[in-house]
C-alpha cells in the first residue's frame, strides 16, 4: 500500500534537503499556528497550509495570505502547520500530519479539508493526499517541488499525461507521477486541485506537465520565478475561484478571529 512506503518517497525531496548546514529537529507534536474564526457555531471547513523548504508558518502571516482569505470573507478556519524541511529529512511528515491536524481536525467535526502548499510544501500536501485517499477534500498547490524533472520531461515528450502508460519499474518518482496521471481521468477520484506557477519557476516544466492534466479553471500561470511577489499574485487569482463558504451566507456574523 502507498501510504506505509512514504519514508522512502520522502527521499523525493532530497534535492530540496542538500546543502543545509543544518535542520531542525521533527518536533513531537508538530507545532501548529490556528488562526480560527469566532462564530456561533464553528466553521466546517479548515485550511491547512505548509510552507516551502527556506519558509516558516509566520511567513503566510507576514506575505498577507492569511489576510487575504480574512478579506475575502470565507467562513473558513486555518492552520499554520511547521512542517519545516526536518519533517521531511527525518520521514516524519505524513506521521506528523495525520497524527497533529487531521486527526483533531476529524473531532472537531470539519468536513471539507484543505491543504495548501508552496514549492516542498505543495509537494508535501500531493504526497498526504497520495498516500491518505479521500482524507481531503481539495489542495492548492504553488510552484510544487515534484520529484526529478526527467520524468516529466519523458511524460511530455510522449504527449502528456493522458496519453502516457506508467512502467512496472522507475521508482519512486514514477509511483508520484503514476498518481498524478489520475487528474488528466475524469473517471478517477482525485482532491480538487488548484494549481499556481511562474513562468519562469526553476519548476516550471514539471508544474506544465500536472497543469494540461486539470481544467482550465485550476491552473495558473503568471510571469516570474520561484518568489513570494509570484506566488501572493497567484494566491489573489486563485482566491477568487476558490469554493469555500462565505460569512456572508450565515445567519449570524463572526465577530472576531482567535490569532
Amino acid at each position: 500500500m502507498l501510504i506505509r512506503m512514504f519514508p522512502v518517497f520522502l527521499l523525493l525531496a532530497s534535492a530540496l534537503l542538500q546543502g543545509c548546514a543544518s535542520l531542525r529537529t521533527a518536533e513531537t507534536p508538530m507545532p501548529i499556528i490556528s488562526d480560527a474564526l469566532l462564530c456561533g457555531t464553528a466553521p466546517t471547513t479548515l485550511l491547512v497550509f505548509l510552507p516551502g523548504a527556506y519558509d516558516t508558518p509566520q511567513d503566510f502571516v507576514d506575505k498577507g495570505f492569511v489576510r487575504a482569505v480574512r478579506e475575502r470573507g470565507f467562513d473558513v478556519d486555518i492552520q499554520l502547520a511547521d512542517a519545516h524541511r526536518g519533517y521531511y529529512s527525518q520521514r516524519k511528515l505524513l506521521e506528523r500530519l495525520e497524527a497533529d491536524v487531521m486527526e483533531p481536525a476529524r473531532a472537531k467535526g470539519y468536513r471539507s479539508i484543505w491543504f495548501f502548499g508552496i514549492s516542498l510544501g505543495g509537494y508535501g500536501s500531493l504526497l498526504y493526499a497520495m498516500t491518505h485517499p479521500d482524507s481531503l477534500e481539495g489542495l492548492v498547490v504553488l510552484a510544487p517541488y515534484l520529484g526529478d524533472p526527467a520524468l516529466p520531461l519523458e511524460i511530455e515528450g510522449q504527449g502528456g499525461l493522458q496519453v502516457w502508460r506508467p512502467g512496472t519499474g522507475g521508482g519512486q518518482d514514477a509511483v508520484l507521477w503514476a498518481w498524478l496521471k489520475g487528474y488528466a481521468d475524469p473517471a478517477t477520484r482525485r482532491p480538487q486541485t488548484y494549481l499556481g506557477f511562474g513562468s519562469g519557476d526553476r519548476f516550471a516544466q514539471p508544474n506544465g506537465v500536472l497543469a494540461q492534466a486539470l481544467q482550465p479553471v485550476q491552473r495558473f500561470v503568471l510571469p516570474g520565478g520561484h518568489d513570494w511577489p509570484v506566488w501572493q499574485s497567484l494566491w489573489s487569482r486563485i482566491l477568487d475561484v476558490a469554493p469555500w463558504p462565505r460569512l456572508a451566507a450565515r445567519q449570524t456574523p463572526c465577530s472576531a478571529r482567535a490569532g
